[in-house]
């Protein structure tokens, strides 16, 4: 069938996409290279199409409901609705695609290039045109400004290659059996994507889920929103877990089809999950202080929990949640679920089926990673902003009432206004430790470094030495310097002492993280008083955010990195990332990566490692990663490989 005429379909709502098929997720590289391989009259593959009488809720937006049969397409969805945005100038009915992935193609007469359009190059070039504006009108219209050139005919020709584009036959395989089974067309649709677009398990799963239940994805989607409105962001292979967690007992998406799971209970499922997520991460906020998503470890955690109190009932004496938490902390410092996911939730759900002893099971299984299950001070010398021992500096302040050097306040949930809003300080400040000389950049992003202070005071301090501002705050607010565990040996807060003054702090940071988790362990931490849900903030409130802090050029870059990411629809990438190596040692963090591309399945690992040391990025580089040192040559690469500009 010729392209025209398959646009003609999706128009009439014949040719559909079913419910169980995910979104659009090319971007500017793949729709460059699909326009560009059409042009040059490569072959692109055919399409798989099911013509059938389908009910309409298994269908996506724009199915024409006085028709008979319809023709659900299986394979083609990135291909079609690209060649539809460009001829149309607009997305498919079916689609809920990024425009910007499509829109603004443009072609050069001259050189025979498509790039996506750029006013400083093409504003006032007449060689480029806009492939929209040549598919949809008269090529006399185009061809007019080259009329009197000597290249009139070529042009012409390389245009009119353009518009045939939507006379291309497109080889269209189409299965008839109206009495196929849904599940049975997942099956397929599974097979032939399987040299596409990289589908994870989960994504598999839920399309056999959506053959029952049309609505399961959007569904889903919406309680992800929920979460996320209050800092918490998860994504749906993490969803469908928890509900594969609570109805088979297994992390295995496999397990679904195995053991037969209806679409009823998959609907039990996920509003049992979702009513334990929110209780385990209310307990998480009220009793360690973790009440955002950037300190809450690996959210695999939350899974095993969620079957504990969907196994024994929502509500437990205060020293078992105690107990559960501090299993919860334990998990998430010594990387719990940094190996084979799968098998390591599922040891936890076996451990969980105990009905007399579960929390100890669990605690038992913790050993097989760290033992004895304490912290000691040289495990807080690496930098890790953003890691696991920025969520244990973190949960100390919020849990023991550190106090606001500058203000005398307790930094305590809910602090509202902008000038409250909390940042992570550098104690001995990044400016005069460079200045000074002799430190490493570890040293200087050290966890034994960082204090957590509200936005007002950390901009009052600036970049003045302890020296200089520890005697002033402890005399205005005496014992504010002991909350944040700051050694009170003023020959320690010199910089020429600053290794000293990090060996004694660390010290002091393990010696209160395993004394509050003791507390948590024998089940004697004190109930924490009624606290307002994480899912009814305060209007004003703003969680922590890890890379707000004014101060520090290097994470006012990442932050920009992270939001420039968001404007382009792409993943905004993982702060404080820790490289581990086979034995889930960590080996390194990187400031910011994506490590299974910025398109997932389609690129390589990336990193942006701001003023890093050579041997991190040597490091880096050995497991695959393409790593670059500034934002802005992280934004070419994008812009390049991916936006295609």
């Amino acid at each position: 069938m010729k392209l025209q005429e398959l646009l003609a379909q999706i128009d009439a709502g014949i040719l559909v996409l079913p419910q169980f098929q995910r979104g659009f997720v090319w971007k500017r590289r793949q729709v460059h290279d699909l326009m560009e391989s059409l042009y040059k009259n490569y072959p692109i593959g055919s399409l798989l199409v099911w013509n059938t009488k389908a009910n309409i809720q298994d269908i996506k937006g724009g199915a024409n409901p006085s028709i008979g049969n319809h023709e659900l397409l299986l394979d083609g969805q990135q291909r079609l609705t690209t060649l539809y945005g460009i001829v149309r100038g607009k997305r498919p009915a079916f689609s809920d695609a990024d425009e910007g992935a499509f829109l603004n193609l443009y072609f050069n007469v001259e050189t025979e290039e498509f790039e996506f359009y750029r006013p400083t190059k093409m504003q006032h070039n007449p060689h480029w045109v806009s492939v929209t504006h040549v598919m949809q009108n008269d090529l006399g219209s185009v061809i007019t400004p080259f009329i009197s050139g000597p290249n009139l005919a070529e042009y012409f020709n390389r245009l009119n290659r353009i518009t045939s584009i939507k006379e291309r036959v497109f080889h269209i395989e189409t299965m008839t059996d109206q009495d196929k089974p849904m599940d049975e067309v997942v099956e397929i649709f599974d097979l032939v994507n399987s040299g596409g677009t990289k589908l994870s398990k989960g994504d598999l799963a839920l399309a056999k889920i959506c053959a029952d239940w049309p609505q399961a994805r959007e569904t889903m989607q919406d309680c992800l929103k929920t979460l996320a409105k209050s800092s918490y962001h998860f994504n749906l292979d993490w969803l469908l877990r928890c509900i594969n967690a609570l109805e088979t007992g297994h992390a295995d998406f496999s397990e679904l089809e195995r053991q037969n799971v209806t679409v009823e209970q998959i609907q039990d499922g996920l509003a049992r999950a979702v009513s334990h997520i929110h209780n385990i991460l209310n307990h998480l906020a009220s009793r360690l202080g973790l009440d955002h998503g950037y300190v809450l470890g690996s959210p695999n955690s939350l899974i095993a929990l969620a079957r504990y109190f969907d196994k024994h009932g929502k509500f437990h004496a205060q020293g078992t949640v105690n107990r559960l938490c501090y299993w919860y902390v334990h998990a998430m410092l010594w990387q719990r679920y940094s190996g084979p996911v799968e098998t390591r939730i599922r040891q936890d759900i076996v451990a969980v089926e105990d009905s007399e002893n579960p929390v100890d099971g669990l605690i038992e299984r913790l050993r097989e990673n760290r033992w004895p299950l304490n912290i000691e001070a040289r495990d807080l010398t690496a930098a890790n902003r953003g890691g696991r021992f920025y969520s244990l500096l973190y949960m100390l302040t919020r849990v023991y009432g550190a106090r606001d050097l500058c203000k005398g306040i307790e930094l305590k949930k809910y602090l509202l206004g902008s000038g409250n809003q909390l940042e992570l300080h550098h104690l001995f400040p990044k400016h005069q430790l460079r200045k000074h000389g002799g430190f490493g950049r570890n040293e200087v992003n050290a966890i034994a470094n960082f204090a957590f202070l509200t936005a007002d005071c950390n901009k009052t301090i600036s970049a003045r030495l302890p020296k200089d501002y520890f005697p002033e705050y402890e005399e205005k607010h005496p014992g504010v310097l002991a909350s944040h565990w700051i050694p009170m040996d003023e020959h320690l807060w010199k910089i020429e002492n600053f290794r000293d003054f990090l060996a004694a702090r660390r010290e002091l940071l393990a010696k209160a993280a395993n004394a509050f988790l003791e507390q948590l362990r024998e089940g004697k931490m004190a109930q924490p008083q009624t606290a307002q849900s994480v899912f009814d903030r305060p209007a004003g409130y703003r969680p922590v955010d890890i890379a707000s802090i004014a101060s520090d050029e290097e994470a006012v870059e990442l932050r920009r990195a992270m939001d420039w990411m968001g404007e382009n629809n792409l993943p905004r990438g993982e702060f404080g990332y820790e490289l581990l190596d086979a034995n889930d040692e960590l080996i390194v963090t990187l400031d910011l990566a994506w490590p299974e591309g910025i398109q997932i399945g389609m690129s390589h690992p990336v990193a942006l490692l701001i003023d890093e040391e050579h041997e991190t990025l040597r490091i880096a580089q050995q497991h695959e990663f393409i790593c670059f040192t500034a934002l802005e040559q992280l934004q070419r690469y994008v812009r390049r490989e991916i936006l295609a500009e």
